[in-house]
């Protein structure tokens, strides 16, 4: 399914915003995203271990602990998947990772790794590209996440 029209399925609402592509959360800073569109600009990772795999989304700002949060998933070590791994199970290119990917993910084989203190929020995410930004409520990644049948965990 098109992301587009499963946001319209879900009937959520979301405002939008075209740019330079970005890669880093510096050029994002750079191209002053978060002064156009409402809503708290996030990190997204995409790790694994040698079984399964991850995405990581929380506020920009905030340095990922991959040593916590394999404990926390139960895991020995997660590292950072490859890009290959990348484009096969989400569709996604290095810089456009964004937990809408997982509507391409039919194997079920990532779970979302969602940051608590993003509850309540507006956040920013990539429409699986990187030359868009979308601001949705925290919410609505929530919906979508669990009409995917995705399973998910709050950290």
């Amino acid at each position: 399914m098109e992301l587009y029209d499963l946001l319209n399925l879900l009937n959520i609402k979301y405002d939008e915003i075209e740019h330079k592509a970005v890669y880093t959360m510096e050029e994002v800073l750079q191209e002053n995203i978060t002064d156009r569109i409402e809503g708290i600009e996030c990190k997204n990772l995409f790790v694994k271990n040698k079984k399964r795999y991850y995405l990581i989304f929380m506020e920009g700002s905030k340095r990922a602990n991959l040593k916590e949060l394999a404990a926390f998933v139960g895991e020995s070590k997660l590292s950072f998947a490859s890009t290959s791994d990348l484009m096969r199970i989400l569709g996604l290119e290095a810089g456009s990772v964004t937990p809408l990917g997982i509507i391409n993910d039919t194997a079920k084989l990532v779970t979302v790794l969602l940051d608590k203190d993003l509850e309540g929020k507006k956040v920013l995410v990539h429409p699986n590209v990187n030359t868009k930004t979308i601001s949705m409520k925290y919410s609505d990644l929530i919906a979508v996440i669990e009409y995917t049948k995705h399973q998910y965990r709050i950290f």
